[in-house]
């Protein structure tokens, strides 16, 4: 298995301990619908994992849901004043922590795979590294909040701009209280945020100080990463936006005490742009998977149009490049529908491109490829059919493309009893050239969703419909 790693090279990757893997993704801020972009980094963490998996590590995939931050309580307090801070942030965030479980569902992921954390129930986790940090001599209280000194740490000889290069130039030594900010400078960052007037808070306590506030976005994934899986993990994924400040100051929190490493590899995963350009509600390309149901498109295969780019190259997201996904998406799925059809001679020599497939995969996660073997693959099965003798085995592999990909082929159902009978009649109808009663009963068919194709060697049929 090959992954981009720190030095900015696609290296082998090995564990830290031997077949076992450690990996830790930042999860949503739960106050909005996430959108296709969001989705798109997802898909790709899935899949990393489902790899992973498929190249014989046991992994152990943590994500956190940030359910407390900037963001998060400004909505909330929009949408429910009558509640109290605490209530309203609450109910805000189980809402759209449920929506997003229902949307990476939608587009294929495997959430039974993984373990969730929310920030609101490690605070201990928090205020417990934040008092090391203070200890240590790189934290700081100014303004009855806590920051992270950014010059004790490199006095300490430690490098920040492990991730991405620093200088003094775009270095500031002014403090900064929000959770996102202008990302062209550094600046001290605030570990925890002395409360205000109708926010959330959690007691603190710290050197004779009564801190009563909450924590800062950062603090948040340090903790609940290291708490999870220790320190140091083997691979943090997240999207490209996510490498300053954010990820750069996990590594800072997490090293400032004592170590070198708080996570072996970082995968990073592009943007999604839209028509183009970046995603904005202003420039009206903001999109949701709603959107994409609305238009008719099942979300597995906005996952495929996801999978056709590789993770580390910009993915653009057009209606004509979804429907394109659609239609792929579609034969493949005609494929699977063969499982049912014992018609042709049958060929289970499927190996060599599962191999394939399987090695553009471990080759830093190369979806493009990987799909393209696919095609081939299905090329080959349609082509010779899959014979009586075969049946059981296309089922494997189906269910082996499921494990990799997420693209549900292999749970698609037999037809029913009644509609194998109306194939039946319509090919008797055929043989004895009776093409009314043939058309008759493609039409019904139609109408149930199963489609017709007429081979030389007889008819098959594929679902219109998922």
């Amino acid at each position: 298995m090959k992954l981009h790693t720190l030095t900015r090279k696609t290296e082998e990757f090995k564990p830290l301990d031997g077949r076992n893997v450690r990996m830790y993704s930042c999860g949503p801020t739960v106050y909005d619908h996430p959108h296709i972009g969001n989705l798109s980094g997802f898909v790709y963490i899935d899949t990393l994992r489902r790899v992973l998996k498929a190249s014989g590590y046991d992994v152990r995939h943590v994500m956190n849901i940030t359910d407390v931050e900037d963001k998060i309580i400004t909505r909330s307090q929009e949408r429910h004043p009558e509640l109290s801070p605490e209530d309203a942030m609450k109910q805000l965030t189980q809402h759209y922590t449920q929506l997003f479980m229902d949307n990476v569902q939608a587009v294929g992921n495997d959430i039974a795979a993984m373990e969730f954390i929310r920030a609101t129930d490690s605070i201990e986790g928090m205020r417990a590294l934040i008092r090391e940090l203070h200890d240590g001599g790189f934290a700081y209280i100014a303004d009855s909040s806590i920051y992270f000194s950014i010059e004790k740490y490199k006095a300490s000889g430690k490098t920040y701009g492990q991730l991405l290069d620093i200088t003094s130039g775009n270095t500031s030594a002014a403090r900064i209280d929000n959770d996102e900010y202008d990302k062209a400078s550094v600046h001290d960052f605030a570990l925890w945020k002395g409360g205000k007037p109708g926010e959330p808070a959690w007691e603190f306590e710290l050197d004779g100080h009564d801190l009563t506030g909450r924590p800062g976005w950062h603090i948040e994934c340090s903790a609940m990463s290291v708490a999870a899986l220790g320190q140091p993990f083997d691979i943090h994924t997240g999207g490209v936006d996510l490498i300053f400040p954010h990820h750069e100051n996990e590594i800072a929190q997490s090293t400032a005490g004592g170590g070198t490493v708080y996570a072996k590899t970082f995968v990073h995963n592009e943007h999604l742009l839209v028509d183009g350009r970046k995603m904005s509600k202003s420039l009206g390309n903001f999109f949701t998977i709603q959107d994409v149901l609305e238009r008719g498109h099942d979300p597995l295969a906005f996952r495929l149009m996801i999978l056709q780019s590789h993770y580390r190259s910009q993915a653009n997201f057009t209606w004509d490049v979804l429907e394109a996904a659609s239609n792929r998406l579609q034969t493949l799925q005609q494929l699977a529908d063969l499982r049912w059809q014992p018609v042709g001679k049958g060929n289970a020599d499927w190996q060599p491109q599962q191999d394939e497939i399987l090695k553009h995969l471990q080759n830093d996660l190369d979806t493009p490829q990987a799909l393209a073997t696919l095609s081939k693959l299905a090329d080959q099965v349609t082509q010779t059919g899959v014979g009586a003798q075969t049946q059981d085995a296309f089922g494997q592999l189906l269910a082996w493309l499921d494990n990799l990909l997420g693209l549900d082929l292999g749970t698609r159902p037999d037809i029913t009893h009644e509609q194998k009978d109306l194939l039946t009649q319509r090919q008797k109808a055929r043989d004895a050239k009776d093409w009314p009663t043939s058309d008759n009963l493609r039409d019904q068919l139609k109408d149930q969703g199963i489609a017709i194709n007429d081979a030389p060697n007889g008819q098959s049929w594929y679902r219109t419909n998922s």
